[in-house]
């Protein structure tokens, strides 16, 4: 839009969680250290997470009439993997994936509180993938993790979907869920590293695996440079070194692509999906293990020695220290998200769902084309 035409978008109202669900879900509650918002401040962020249990899509930022946390809340079915990158988030559901843009320019807010609002744009419907991990190409097209085909894919504008890339074990493009990829990890604008749970060929074979058949997988290559995780998930690669929670051990930890092997730093009490890295932070989100394929892992006797119930939250890691340095968690109703992300350069955001009717009102446009 024009610099000199304000904004429409600058006085709309912020609205508030989609009303049909909230009135009918469980209490949840939120919880923080005291230091959390401070520690956003200072690194100049705010944070998304998703949770596919609640099938919501979580934005976090700072209150900037009174320094506290907001958290911002819309409804988006089996929420799952979370990408930002500049303008732009992606998101995957139960069968869409959802790319949205934030339609605030800087210096610009919502109910002068918000200054950054992100838009579903462009809708996907792919049915049913068991999407998880997602992310943006270097030529802004979106990758996910197609869990249900074994394999990575990019949305088509005819089809549910057009994979790029399946593991080499992988003998056939079919609805199987065999080997369980989860994870990915991008590389200046393309798929690097991905997780899987084990390396089965058969449907459904991972969940005999789940101990110790965890690996990762050179995208480049189809080299296993990794194995002997447990239940791995959320690689992520930051200045040169590749990171990821071993979520049936609760470690947060490092790939040693010398040796190929896992460098755990630390212990985090829950099953951990969900990792970003800002420096030296870590933001690791942590779930409650509930179901039969989270149980008879090694994370429920690291919790029983170390005297710990399961989280279900976030918490910041200083990995410098491999130490905890500020938290944020969920009590109630929600016990499982799935991803976390940060949101570099913007301190209170917010999006907009399908759900209420806030989104049919917001009008932005790009300056005229003569």
């Amino acid at each position: 839009m024009p610099p000199s035409d304000p904004a429409p978008s600058t006085e709309a109202q912020a609205p508030a969680d989609d009303k049909p669900a909230a009135d009918k879900a469980p209490a949840v509650n939120y919880s923080m250290s005291g230091g959390f918002p401070r520690l956003l401040a200072r690194l100049d962020l705010s944070l998304g997470f998703t949770s596919y249990q609640s099938g919501k899509l979580y934005l976090l930022g700072r209150n900037p009439k009174g320094g506290g946390l907001m958290v911002d809340e819309r409804l988006f079915p089996k929420a799952m993997g979370l990408y930002a990158e500049g303008h732009t988030l992606a998101l995957a559901t139960l069968f869409q994936i959802q790319r949205f843009e934030n339609v605030l320019d800087a210096g610009q807010a919502i109910n002068h509180t918000q200054d950054a609002c992100y838009v579903p744009r462009i809708t996907y419907t792919t049915g049913i993938l068991d999407a998880h991990d997602i992310g943006l190409m270097a030529d802004g097209q979106i990758v996910f993790v197609n869990t249900a085909y074994n394999c990575l894919a990019v949305p088509s504008e005819r089809h549910s979907f057009t994979p790029i890339w399946m593991p080499p074990f992988i003998s056939a493009l079919v609805n199987e869920d065999r080997c369980h990829l989860n994870g990915l990890a991008m590389e200046n604008g393309k798929p690097r590293y991905v997780t899987a749970v084990s390396r089965s060929d058969t449907i459904d074979g991972w969940r005999d695996r789940r101990a110790e058949g965890g690996i990762v997988i050179d995208v480049e290559s189809g080299e296993i440079v990794c194995t002997g995780l447990s239940m791995p998930h959320s690689p992520r690669l930051v200045d040169g070194r590749l990171w990821l929670l071993n979520s049936g051990t609760g470690e947060l930890g490092e790939v040693d692509l010398a040796t190929k092997s896992f460098r755990p730093h630390m212990f985090c009490p829950g099953f951990g999906r969900g990792l970003a890295i800002k420096g030296r932070h870590a933001f690791v989100g942590l779930s409650k293990p509930r179901y039969k394929r989270f149980e008879g892992l090694a994370l429920d006797d690291k919790l029983k020695a170390a005297d710990s119930e399961p989280w279900c939250g976030i918490q910041v890691i200083d990995l410098d220290k491999k130490t905890c340095v500020e938290w944020f968690r969920i009590d109630g109703a929600v016990a499982e998200i799935y991803d976390v992300a940060v949101l570099s350069g913007i301190a209170c955001p917010m999006s907009l769902g399908f759900a209420s009717n806030e989104i049919r009102n917001l009008i932005t446009h790009d300056p005229l084309v003569r």
